[in-house]
């Protein structure tokens, strides 16, 4: 086998399938019968050349593969991936490091101690914060609602390192009504169960009504969101920060794709106040357009921090230098990829500049959507401040068929979500290769979609 050969051909087909991104339809065009037909059959007795085994994966599942790097992908909150940090990222294939520990891989290890000053720079964080690099926002929760679990039993006189939950004192959670849901099963993941979950009910756009926040004694953790997955409307931080500071509670702040509005004068404002938070979440593989998968849990107390993720064993070769990081002290897993450099490569191949331009791009392409589908006679049902659009046409049903429309043809994909009791359509722009005509070609598919039903 000839390894150049191999991956220098692997190259070409990536790099072809990009290319054709842009005349290719969106979504997948095969069903679950024809790739379980070309993928599946017995386990294989001998092993074939990878040459034959990398060209029969390419041919059997292409027709399964969505075109979620494409400009016109607007379902769920889903970035592309930037040229540099998809190359960083075969390059962490290619090296193989396991960061978990300094002397596994230092450069990668370097590389996120590097990323850590930088994204705290850019999110508006405080620069002592401690960081994790986790597959997605789920597990940052859990990381970062772990350290604040440590901190406000430790606070309360229980070692919950030691002790666990049974017999602890109760751990009181506040959350928004319109939280995202992996904020509930970080919680049910760390043991804190729903009868602990009180919820404060939210306003229209779905951001938590601050006035009804009432945060007492005890073990509290109060959870804001900085940008609401269908709306992408912002909780009020500094008037959460305000109450948790009275009341002595942790506040952590769900910010999966909101966060990076810091990056951008033109959205900074709709963040005012998080940098007083105990702790964040946010995702790299949605708006700074990193391959998945990358989450970032940040922490204002790194003693809590490691605390609650810090481990040790006989066999294990700890760093010894305070530079050297080792990232099973910040992370729940031992052994994990180098997400770092993918992190690393896109900040450098934009730059501040670059990232505050991708952010608001993306807003002015919402802004797009929402003047246009008005326009065409759609109801825009949220306040456009971000880069999310929530749409409706007439009921929900005809809304509902309308999604199913524009996704069977293929232009663009995008998704549906219950709103207030009826569905809506759900348009996310996160991507940096979306441009006008993405826009206005995906605009002109809904509305044929739509008009059917008129």
């Amino acid at each position: 086998m000839n390894e150049r050969e191999l991956l220098l051909s692997t190259a070409g087909t990536a790099a072809d399938f990009l290319e054709t991104l842009h005349e290719r339809p969106v979504r997948a065009a095969a069903d679950v019968d024809e790739l379980l037909r070309a993928l599946g059959g017995p386990l294989p007795e001998e092993g074939l050349d990878p040459r034959a085994v990398v060209a029969s994966l390419v041919e059997d599942a292409s027709p399964g593969i969505v075109g979620i790097p494409s400009g016109r992908y607007f379902g769920f909150v889903i970035g592309g991936t930037l040229p540099a940090a998809l190359a960083a990222d075969w390059l962490t294939s290619a090296w193989d490091q396991n960061s978990g520990l300094y002397v596994g891989g230092p450069a990668a290890a370097v590389v996120e101690e590097v990323c850590r000053v930088w994204l705290a720079e850019l999110l508006g964080l405080p620069p002592h914060v401690s960081v994790a690099f986790a597959t997605g926002c789920q597990m940052a929760h859990v990381t970062a609602l772990a350290a604040a679990r440590h901190r406000v039993l430790a606070r309360a006189g229980w070692d919950v390192v030691q002790e666990g939950l049974a017999g602890s004192p109760p751990i009181r959670v506040v959350v928004g009504a319109k939280r995202h849901v992996t904020v509930d099963r970080a919680l049910r993941l760390l043991g804190i169960g729903a009868s602990s979950v009180e919820v404060v009910p939210s306003d229209a756009q779905g951001r938590m009504r601050v006035e009804e926040l009432e945060l007492g004694e005890g073990p509290t953790i109060v959870c804001g969101q900085a940008g609401e997955v269908n709306t992408g409307a912002f909780d009020d931080l500094d008037a959460i920060a305000d109450a948790a500071q009275r009341a002595g509670a942790w506040f952590h702040v769900d910010g999966a794709f909101g966060l990076w509005a810091a990056a951008s004068p033109r959205t900074r404002h709709l963040v005012r106040g998080v940098e007083r938070a105990d702790s964040w979440t946010t995702d790299a593989h949605k708006w700074l357009n990193v391959p998945y998968d990358s989450g970032l849990a940040f922490c204002a107390h790194p003693d809590a921090h490691r605390a609650a993720m810090g481990v040790t064993a006989s066999y294990l070769v700890h760093a010894q230098d305070t530079r050297e990081r080792d990232a099973v002290d910040w992370t729940p897993e031992f052994s994990r990829r180098a997400r770092g450099f993918a992190v690393y490569a896109a900040i450098r191949s934009l730059g501040r500049s670059g990232i505050a331009e991708l952010v608001e791009r993306c807003c002015t392409s919402a802004e797009r959507f929402a003047a246009a589908l008005e326009a065409g006679g759609a109801t825009i049902l949220n306040d456009v401040v971000l880069n999310q659009v929530l749409v409706r046409f007439g009921d929900g049903e005809r809304t509902r068929e309308t999604i199913s429309r524009v996704q069977q043809d293929g232009t663009c994909w995008l998704g549906g979500t219950d709103w207030n009791g009826e569905h809506a359509m759900r348009i996310s722009v996160s991507n940096w290769r979306t441009t006008p005509d993405d826009v206005d070609r995906s605009v002109a598919a809904i509305l044929d979609a739509a008009a059917v039903y008129a």
